[in-house]
Parts: structure tokens; sequence; C-alpha cells
């Protein structure tokens, strides 16, 4: 599929999802975005805030960029599948909770959904980053996303670039050390009440 003039829809447009509609623009793609903060920056790319309902039914391709909860649970489920826009993309980078999974087989089988990519799965702990080679996967769900010639399955390695690793491990370092000399680290997260 040629991008230049599709519509894609962003689910999530913090920083992550601002860097994807960057791409996506750089394309030449209409870019929908759905929030509950809207970001005057993907407006500045001519992004455009509409309802869930319109993303799914005008967008071509659908990316993920929110985190896992009680209301982002199964977001994409039989539910929205059915509202998509007929052969419509799937993109799930962000938690594999987002996405009912059975439900975009369903999709995938009647051909409304028209290609699914994911880096994130929500029965992942046992299948990635181990050696399954030998193995006989016990997961029927996850064996039957790869049949299809239309899913693309990255096994969460879309963080492993050399610039994330380095990040990661100079962040972990700087609080051990703030940690070892009773500072406050700065990359603490606290749960707001």
């Amino acid at each position: 599929m040629t991008l230049a003039g599709k519509t894609v829809g962003l689910i999530g447009t913090g920083r992550i999802g601002l860097a994807t509609a960057r791409i996506f623009r750089g394309f030449g793609c209409r870019l929908l975005g759905e929030d509950r903060y809207p970001n005057e920056t993907f407006q500045a790319l001519d992004g455009e805030y509409v309802s869930r309902e319109r993303l799914l039914a005008e967008s071509d391709v659908i990316s993920l960029h929110c985190p896992l909860n009680d209301d982002t649970r199964y977001l994409i489920d039989e539910q929205a599948l059915s509202r998509l826009k007929p052969g419509a993309m799937l993109i799930n980078t962000s938690r594999g909770g987002l996405v009912d999974t059975r439900a975009a087989i369903a999709a995938l089988k009647t051909r409304r959904l028209g290609g699914l990519a994911i880096d994130v799965y929500e029965q992942e702990t046992s299948l990635f980053f181990r050696d399954h080679s030998g193995d006989i996967i016990d997961d029927d769900v996850f064996q039957r996303l790869t049949t299809f010639p239309n899913v693309l399955i990255t096994g969460h390695q879309g963080f492993f670039t050399a610039e994330a690793l380095t990040e990661i491990a100079e962040v972990t370092l700087a609080n051990i050390d703030a940690l070892s000399r009773g500072l406050p680290c700065a990359n603490r997260v606290t749960q707001e009440g």
C-alpha cells in the first residue's frame, strides 16, 4: 500500500505518538488523533482530533500509542473492529492488552481487518525473549496469528536500538547512583491518588 494520501489514525498523541505522526506526515498522510489530552504539536502537524468512532471509520492505518489501564484494556475489541474502515491496518507497539487478539483474528478472517502489525502481545511473557526453536508453542491464539500472511509480529523488539539500550543503561546507572547517595531519583514514577 502506498502511504501518500492515506489517513492514519493515532490513538494516543504523547511523545511516541507524536514521533509516529511526524513520520506518517512525512509520507504525505492525513492525520487523525484521539487523546484525552490534546496536544498542540499534533495539531501543528495538521493533525485533527476526532472521536474514536470517526477515527476507526476513516483511517486506513490505526496506530496505538497509549498505556494499558482499566479504561484502555481491549480498546480494540469486536465492537471497535466492526467500526473499522474495511481493509484497515492496525499497528500496536504499546501494550498487548489494548487489543482483543481473538476479535482481531476474527476480523482478519473476514478481511474487515486488512493487516495487523504487533510488537506486543498480551501473553508475551512466556513467548518473547526466549529461544523456542525446539519447543511446541502451547498458545493456540498466538499460533493462529502466525498463520496469516498479513500479520507481522516483531516480538517486543521495537525498542532494541543501540541508542535506546544506551539510554536505558545510562538512566539505570544514574538511578543506582542517586539511590546509593540517598538522593531522589530523577526518573521515579509515582502513582497519583
